[in-house]
């Protein structure tokens, strides 16, 4: 006998036959046959895996054999073959290939993506027909194996955030451009220059975070210990209610300015910039980045936006851009650092713990930078 080429398995068919080799439910000579082709993959001698799974060395070439000339169902299958296997043409992998990149529901199907084998069942039962009859019996890894030399996984969801504004592009740079005005107000030290012939502008990126969740235990929480270094929760909890972050970043200080309430409304966006209002000098300009939300833009905000004219202006970023506001950073290590598995008695705690850990942060604050695309803009 001839040496046998070693066997190259993709991850989706070591998976599938290592799911067989685990499980108890399957006939004892297909977990043997799968274990003999995850053994060859892994480099085993023809000997070696023959003592391993108590089989003949002839028995372990038969199956490997099968799999080289119609994959590892077949090498698991107890069928017979006679000739050659079935040459299956280009034209009829395109029509695979062609089939996996639609959806199953446009030919009646319930389902909404693929599996490998219900795209087998509807091959076999459609082949003839469109006039590929070579696919009729084809297994579920050949399937794999014409999928994969496309690299197409129809069983696969990668998402993506598709442009809507058409503006983008221009609303972006008008981002940008804010940032590289705050860049160029700090010297070589870090210090802030401010100019002696015109009024004080300040920046604040800002943004909210609705629909914090105050979570109670129903029990106490067990501190780690010598045995078991981690803390024990029960898995039941008692929701309190949400709450509303509504926070910007001083971005020439790096303070984090935030209130807190039950809504998310234009009354509370209101009170927000009357926070602004009252914190900076008369004279000021208060820029403020954020998004388009309805609050921002609405009536009660535009009344309320009269009574101190010349004071405020608002910097949009473009629709789905939010990752453009710097305040977005905060929010993450605020999720991350303050809010990951929190528990709190009362709702007013957990309003408690968040201005309290936002005034930690305020005590050493860091002056953020934006650097994405910066070579780009020109200050103006």
């Amino acid at each position: 006998m001839k040496k046998m080429k070693p066997i190259i398995l993709t991850k989706e068919d070591r998976d599938a036959l290592q799911k067989i080799a685990n499980t108890r439910t399957e006939e004892a000579r297909r977990v043997q046959r799968a274990n003999i082709l995850l053994q060859a993959a892994d480099g085993a001698t023809q000997a070696r895996i023959a003592e391993v799974v108590g089989m003949s060395r002839p028995s372990v070439i038969l199956c490997l054999k099968k799999y080289g000339d119609a994959g590892w169902e077949y090498a698991l299958s107890d069928n017979s073959r006679t000739g050659r296997p079935s040459i299956i043409s280009d034209e009829a992998k395109i029509w695979v290939r062609d089939l996996a990149c639609q959806k199953p529901s446009e030919y009646g199907y319930a389902q909404e993506l693929w599996s490998i084998t219900k795209l087998q069942k509807h091959i076999q039962k459609t082949c003839g027909e469109a006039g590929y009859a070579e696919l009729k019996d084809v297994a579920k890894s050949k399937v794999w194996e014409i999928l994969n030399a496309a690299e197409i996984k129809p069983h696969r969801i990668r998402y993506y955030l598709e442009r809507r504004d058409p503006e983008f592009e221009r609303k972006m740079h008008d981002v940008l451009l804010v940032y590289k005005q705050v860049e160029l107000m700090f010297d070589g030290s870090g210090n802030i220059v401010w100019p002696d012939d015109r009024s004080r502008t300040i920046t604040i990126s800002y943004d909210e975070k609705p629909g914090i969740q105050a979570i109670a235990n129903v029990a106490e929480d067990r501190p780690p210990t010598g045995k078991h270094g981690f803390t024990a929760r029960d898995s039941e909890y008692k929701r309190l209610g949400t709450i509303s972050l509504l926070a910007g970043i001083d971005l020439l200080t790096g303070e984090i300015i935030p209130r807190i309430s039950d809504n998310h409304k234009s009354a509370d966006f209101i009170a927000f910039l009357k926070v602004l209002n009252d914190k900076y000098d008369a004279g000021d300009k208060i820029r403020i980045i954020m998004d388009n939300h309805s609050i921002h833009t609405s009536k009660e905000t535009r009344a309320y936006l009269e009574t101190v004219p010349e004071r405020f202006e608002f910097v949009f970023t473009p629709k789905h851009g939010s990752w453009l506001n710097l305040i977005e950073s905060f929010f993450g290590k605020l999720a991350h650092v303050c809010l990951r598995g929190i528990r709190v008695k009362t709702k007013k705690e957990l309003v408690e713990r968040i201005y309290r850990y936002i005034a930690e942060v305020n005590e050493d604050p860091v002056v953020y930078h934006w650097t994405y695309k910066m070579d780009e803009v020109n200050a103006g």
